[in-house]
């Protein structure tokens, strides 16, 4: 059974963590350097989450259907994007077992992954303000 009940549930968490990225003084203009638009698919709910962090434009985050065309567009299932979140999922690892998928240039791709590191702490934080000990226990 997927931990998320349904892609609002995924958009609440996952998406809202996206969208405070975006508006953080010290974390948005290092992702922007990435220079990219990255698109997470997911799956069991579906659900879609647009990510334009682009050098020198504000940020944005379409939850659902997005008219931005994503250079790089990483697939997997909702469960095993919260527990990236988590910090509990190795990309290189998830890569290789086929747990994620991604496609576009892998240089942007590399380069994003050190960038979430600090981002760890607070979706946990997220999940334990909305009192949501289910979700932290399901990882």
């Amino acid at each position: 059974m997927p931990v998320f009940k349904d892609e609002q549930e995924v958009y609440r968490y996952i998406g809202r963590l996206f969208e405070e990225l975006t508006d953080d003084p010290e974390l948005s203009p290092k992702f922007r350097r990435a220079d990219t638009i990255v698109q997470y698919r997911y799956s069991n709910p579906d659900s879609q989450i647009t990510v334009k962090m682009k050098d020198g434009e504000d940020g944005q985050v379409d939850l659902g259907p997005s008219e931005m065309q994503p250079e790089i567009v990483m697939t997997m299932e909702a469960d095993t994007a919260h527990k990236f979140w988590l910090g509990k999922v190795n990309v290189t690892m998830a890569l290789a077992k086929g747990q994620m998928k991604a496609k576009g240039p892998v240089a942007k791709i590399l380069k994003l992954v050190p960038l979430v590191k600090p981002v760890f702490p607070r979706y946990q934080k997220m999940l334990e303000e909305d009192n949501r000990d289910d979700l932290l226990k399901a990882a």
